[in-house]
């Protein structure tokens, strides 16, 4: 007897809610709805005749049979993507802006999640401040953008809001009676802009020590002691520490990532909708 062949979409939510460890996330990723993705996964499991995942209100784990069943859900959707692949003459291009306050460590991860959703597709990823990449997304010389809030600008997908801090390594002291000593990054950052106001507003005296040509460049400055700089926690390496209470500085706020695509339909969106799904699980942790 013929058995009735497993549904890809149901497979590839069972997929999504392993990866990213939730059906919120996974349902984002689909463009789809949390109830959605629970169906799909219910039949899938049905289908299966075993329950795959296991639900608590803490988290989402996979049971054993979920765990055993997942490299071959992966091979299953591999092997469906090469099919596809075979009717496609030349690879899709999706050029996408991501600035370098938000790119962040877990960017090749992010990298791996699109190429896993689209093998096919050919991903340009290029690294900038929000501002410019925003005036090349207005040119048209990108898809889409992941920025900072840029003054001015009120459009764009929210994909999470950041927490920022001023950081400095482990045991470094400021001297009393100096200004204080900022790692930033060059002009023109909408980050280093803030932080110099906010400083100002509270007539603080501060004095730049350090400016890097990207966000690794002052996470390496300020490691080594030079000084502070204001960045999101996640950029910094383990052990460096938010000194702005001890030290009275003005607090900054929660900035907003926001996602600017004119991708709308196809391979490349489903890959952009993968990106933005990890990169919220990054992001928010």
């Amino acid at each position: 007897m013929i058995q009735r062949p497993l549904d890809l979409d149901a497979v590839q939510s069972f997929v999504h809610i392993a990866e990213l460890g939730s059906f919120t996330r996974a349902a984002e990723a689909m463009q789809t709805t949390q109830a959605a993705v629970s169906l799909k996964l219910k039949r899938l499991e049905q289908r299966l005749g075993c329950r795959l995942v296991e639900r608590t209100p803490r988290h989402v784990q996979l049971s054993a049979l979920g765990a055993d069943f997942l490299p071959h859900a992966r091979e299953l959707l591999q092997a469906h993507e090469r099919a596809l692949a075979l009717a496609v003459s030349t690879r899709q291009r999706l050029t996408i802006g991501i600035s370098d306050h938000v790119a962040g460590p877990e960017l090749p991860a992010l990298i791996a999640r699109m190429n896993a959703q689209d093998p096919q597709l050919l991903i340009d990823i290029r690294i900038a401040s929000s501002g410019p990449l925003l005036q090349g997304f207005d040119r048209r010389e990108y898809d889409t953008v992941i920025v900072r809030t840029h003054a001015g600008r009120d459009d764009g997908e929210l994909l999470a809001e950041e927490p920022f801090g001023w950081f400095a390594a482990p045991g470094w002291q400021h001297r009393a009676g100096e200004p204080l000593p900022l790692a930033t990054l060059a002009e023109p950052c909408g980050v280093r802009a803030m932080a110099g106001q906010l400083l100002d507003t509270a007539r603080m005296p501060w004095t730049e020590v350090f400016v890097g040509g990207g966000v690794a460049a002052v996470s390496a400055a300020v490691m080594a002691g030079l000084g502070v700089a204001a960045l999101a926690p996640r950029m910094l390496a383990l052990g460096a520490v938010d000194v702005g209470p001890r030290l009275g500085l003005p607090t900054l706020p929660r900035l907003p990532v926001l996602l600017h695509t004119r991708v709308r339909e196809g391979r490349p969106r489903a890959a952009l909708d993968a990106l933005g799904a990890a990169f919220k699980s990054a992001v928010r942790g």
